[in-house]
C-alpha cells in the first residue's frame, strides 16, 4: 500500500474521544483522526503546536500535550479566553474539528541527551511542559536528572496535579510547585516560581534550561540561572506571545 503523503498546511478531520475539565476555563480535547492511517502516520516532537478549527469559527494555534509515544488520541489542552476557544468549550465528546500541523520546531531533546534537564514553567499547567516531560521519562536512561518547576499565581489555579504526583515519584526526578496567592489546604510553597530555583542542586556544566511561561517572568529566570553558571546558549524559552504559551 503506498504511503499516505500529509500535508501539515491543509486541515484534516478529528473527534472529540474525550473531554477533560480542568478547571472552571481550562479544558482537554483529546481527538483522533477520523481517517485512521492518517492517524497512525501522524507525528509530532514535543513542543510543537497545531492550529486547531472550529468550522464557522475560526482557528487557534494550541500546544500538543499528548505523549509522542502514543497513538491512541492527541491531546491538547486549552484555556477559554477568546471567541474560538470559548465556543471549543462547549464542544462535547463526538464533536468534530479540524487540524493543521504539526508546526514549531519543538524542544532541543537530541541535543541535550545525557544532560540534567530543569523544566521551568509559569501559568496554568504552561501545556508545552507536559510533552517535554513525559517524553524525558519515557526515555529515562537518555538523560540526567530532571527538576520540574511551576509556579501559578493561586493554588486554584493548578491542573495536571494527578500528573504532577506521578512525575513526583519517578526516579531522579524533583517536582517543587509555589503558588504566589496560596488556600488553606495548599501543599506545596507560597511565592514565585523563580524563587524555586535555590531548591535545587544545579551542575552548570551539565544542565540544560526549558522554558515557558510569561516573559517577565522568564527574563527573571534566565538572570537567576546565568548566576549559577549556566550559559545562555543552554536555556531555551518558548516565546508563543500570542498563544498564552500554547494554552489558548
Amino acid at each position: 500500500m503506498n504511503e499516505v503523503v500529509y500535508d501539515p498546511y491543509l486541515p484534516k478531520e478529528v473527534e472529540i474521544i474525550q473531554r477533560t475539565q480542568e478547571s472552571s476555563s481550562i479544558f482537554t480535547l483529546h481527538l483522533r483522526f477520523t481517517d485512521e492511517d492518517h492517524h497512525k502516520q501522524f507525528q509530532f516532537y514535543p513542543g510543537q503546536f497545531n492550529m486547531l478549527y472550529l468550522y464557522g469559527v475560526g482557528e487557534v494555534a494550541i500546544s500538543i500535550v499528548s505523549d509522542p509515544r502514543k497513538k491512541t488520541f492527541l491531546s491538547h489542552t486549552i484555556r477559554a479566553v477568546g471567541r474560538v476557544t470559548k465556543a471549543m468549550q462547549k464542544l462535547q465528546v463526538g464533536d468534530r474539528l479540524g487540524i493543521r500541523g504539526p508546526f514549531g520546531v519543538g524542544w532541543p531533546l537530541q541535543k541535550t541527551i545525557g544532560k540534567d534537564i530543569i523544566v521551568l514553567t509559569g501559568g496554568l499547567g504552561c501545556a508545552p511542559s507536559v510533552s517535554i516531560i513525559n517524553y524525558i521519562l519515557g526515555r529515562r536512561r537518555h538523560y540526567g536528572k530532571l527538576s520540574i518547576l511551576q509556579g501559578v499565581k493561586h493554588s486554584d489555579d493548578f491542573i495536571f496535579r494527578k500528573q504532577y504526583a506521578k512525575w513526583q515519584k519517578s526516579d531522579h526526578t524533583e517536582v517543587y510547585i509555589a503558588a504566589d496567592q496560596a488556600g488553606p489546604k495548599w501543599p506545596w510553597g507560597v511565592g514565585y516560581v523563580t524563587d524555586l530555583i535555590d531548591h535545587i542542586m544545579i551542575q552548570p556544566d551539565n544542565s540544560v534550561v526549558m522554558m515557558c511561561g510569561p516573559e517577565m517572568m522568564m527574563n527573571t529566570a534566565v538572570k537567576v540561572f546565568t548566576q549559577k553558571g549556566i550559559l545562555e546558549n543552554d536555556i531555551y524559552l518558548s516565546m508563543e506571545r500570542n498563544m498564552e504559551c500554547g494554552i489558548g
